[in-house]
C-alpha cells in the first residue's frame, strides 16, 4: 500500500536527507508536501488525507508536541525525526509509531515505514465491513455486589463497561447497571472472555462491535448503534481480535 506523508522539518538539509532516503529505500512513501515551520505543518495537514508524519522536535516558534496539541484528532501516525534522546517519553505519550535518531539509519527508516505500513493494513482492513471477532465464546457468568446479595450476569448480555472514578457502568442494551468496582476490576474479571479495554474508560464486548471507525485511535460502532473512543494506545490491542 500507498503512504501518502509530509516532511515536517526546519532543516532544509535534513528535508533532503530524509526526502532522498525515502525515495530510494522507501517506495511505497509519497511525499505530498513539505514544511519548515509548525504554521506551515499544520497547513499541510489541514489541506491533505495524510497517513504519515515524519516531524522534527526542535523548530522554531515551537515544537512537535506545539503541533500536535493542535491536532487532537488526528488519522496520521508520527514518526518523530530528532538529534535528542530526551524527547523518547514525551514521543510515547503522544503516541508516536516510531522515534527516529540523526544522523537517520536507512534500516531504522524502513522498519519505521514498514510498521506504519502494517498498522494501516490492518486498519484498512477493518474500515467499512462488519467485523469477525477470533474469539466468539463469551459464554459465562459474573456476580454483581448489591446492598441486598448480588446479581448474576450473564456476561454475553454485557455489551460494555465504563469508567466513572472508582465506580463502573455496566450496559446492557439500554439498561444501566452501576457497581462500586473500578473498571479495572471487570477487565481482569472479563479476560478470559471477548472482551477489550479500549480506552481508559471503556471495556467491550468485541462480539457487539460491528465498525470500526478510522483514526489516531478511532472510535468502534457496537451493534447497538453506540460509539465508543479507541485510544491511541489500546488501537493494537482491539485489532488483535479481529481477522
Amino acid at each position: 500500500m500507498k503512504l501518502k506523508a509530509i516532511l515536517v522539518e526546519d532543516e532544509a538539509n535534513s528535508r533532503e536527507i530524509l526526502r532522498n532516503y525515502l525515495a530510494k529505500y522507501c517506495p511505497d512513501v509519497t511525499l505530498v508536501g513539505e514544511a519548515a515551520t509548525i504554521k506551515e505543518g499544520l497547513a499541510l495537514i489541514h489541506d491533505n488525507e495524510l497517513d504519515l508524519v515524519f516531524l522534527d522536535v526542535e523548530m522554531p516558534f515551537g515544537n512537535a508536541f506545539d503541533l500536535l496539541e493542535q491536532v487532537p484528532e488526528r488519522t496520521f501516525e508520527t514518526v518523530f525525526v530528532t538529534a535528542y534522546n530526551n524527547y523518547a517519553m514525551d514521543a510515547l505519550n503522544n503516541h508516536a509509531a516510531y522515534y527516529l535518531m540523526k544522523p537517520i539509519s536507512i534500516d531504522e527508516l524502513i522498519k519505521a515505514v514498514d510498521y506504519v505500513k502494517e498498522i494501516r493494513q490492518k486498519e484498512n482492513a477493518l474500515e467499512d465491513r462488519i467485523l469477525k471477532p477470533k474469539l466468539t465464546t463469551v459464554e459465562g457468568k459474573i456476580t454483581i455486589p448489591q446492598q441486598d446479595g448480588f446479581q448474576v450476569l450473564n456476561v454475553a448480555d454485557i455489551m460494555y463497561c465504563k469508567a466513572d472514578d472508582n465506580y463502573t457502568e455496566i450496559y446492557i442494551n439500554d439498561k444501566r447497571i452501576v457497581v462500586s468496582k473500578t473498571l479495572k476490576y471487570f477487565e481482569d474479571t472479563l479476560a478470559d472472555f471477548s472482551f477489550a479495554r479500549v480506552h481508559k474508560s471503556y471495556v467491550v464486548n468485541v462480539n457487539e462491535v460491528v465498525k470500526y471507525v478510522k483514526g489516531k485511535g478511532g472510535s468502534v460502532i457496537l451493534s447497538n448503534g453506540k460509539e465508543l473512543l479507541v485510544s491511541a494506545s489500546k488501537k493494537k490491542d482491539l485489532l488483535a481480535y479481529f481477522e
